[in-house]
């Protein structure tokens, strides 16, 4: 049996990876000049906030605003050091190394955003290491390899704090290689703009989704173990701009998601025809 290379950043374009086109991001205070700084001299990033409330679309707009190409993770209690370095592959010619996306981005200098990183295991986070001191190196052991990560390469991780448990957190001595940015919901103002241009609705509407979002916000730790996102908002908006009856689409993208309790389903139904008329 022969054993061939053949890595993944070599057969790939990649501009395929480059954001073409602005992802609509608006700034809540002084993070686009933070994260500039950062990536001016490659410091690893670490973004917490709760769900729904703009990390990923902040990552997407910074990589297009820096022209760098993005690979994304999801991150997942099932992955394996190996789905992120890469492994060997049997194909008829023998076997032959394919690159994983952390490796791939520390080959082609792009960045790489690994989303919800708690979620994975810790035995796989701490290949990361490496990477995010003055060594910016990868090992690839199964391949014999010592990558030295490109010059634009860098590492961002984000989770969301409120699901922190002693058996989902980021040990210290990973916490510790990375800078920080926490993240919130937009204030209103702002929220309703973006309400109002992903949604693609009119300002009263996007005015009264969020008044329901902040009456939901109100009740975190109180029956509700998460408030309703940015993210929800513009589910609800696009139902209606769709033809969905606005409480009907309330309903359907703002509470039948987040909860199944009854009572908080009742007083937040509540709420949306309190505001909805």
């Amino acid at each position: 049996m022969t054993t061939q290379s053949s890595d993944l950043s070599n057969q790939q374009d990649i501009g395929q990876y480059k954001i073409t086109t602005e992802p609509y991001y608006q700034p809540q205070a002084d993070e686009i000049e933070l994260y500039t700084a950062a990536y001016m001299s490659r410091l690893p990033i670490m973004i917490k906030g709760p769900t729904g409330c703009g990390k990923s679309r902040f990552i997407e707009h910074m990589a297009w605003k820096l022209g760098k190409p993005l690979i994304t993770v999801a991150c997942n209690e099932d992955m394996t050091a190996s789905d992120l370095v890469g492994r060997y592959l049997l194909d008829a010619n023998g076997t032959r190394w394919l690159d994983g996306p952390l490796t791939v981005a520390a080959r082609i200098g792009a960045i790489c955003y690994l989303d919800e990183i708690v979620e994975a295991r810790q035995d796989t986070t701490v290949v990361i290491h490496p990477l995010t001191d003055h060594r910016r190196q990868l090992p690839l052991d199964k391949k014999g390899e010592l990558l030295d990560a490109h010059p634009d390469f860098q590492l961002v991780i984000s989770y969301n704090p409120g699901y922190q448990s002693l058996m989902k957190d980021l040990k210290q001595s990973t916490k510790q290689r990375f800078t920080g940015l926490d993240f919130d919901y937009p204030n209103s103002k702002t929220e309703i703009s973006i309400v109002e241009n992903e949604g693609k609705t009119d300002k009263d509407t996007a005015t009264k989704l969020v008044k329901v979002a902040q009456s939901a916000r109100n009740l975190k730790g109180h029956g509700l173990d998460e408030g309703i996102s940015t993210r929800l908002l513009v589910y609800a908006a696009t139902l209606i701009n769709n033809g969905i009856e606005a409480k009907a689409a309330c309903r359907m993208a703002l509470v039948r998601p987040i909860t199944d309790d009854e009572d908080i389903r009742s007083t937040l139904d509540h709420s949306i025809d309190s505001i909805f008329g």
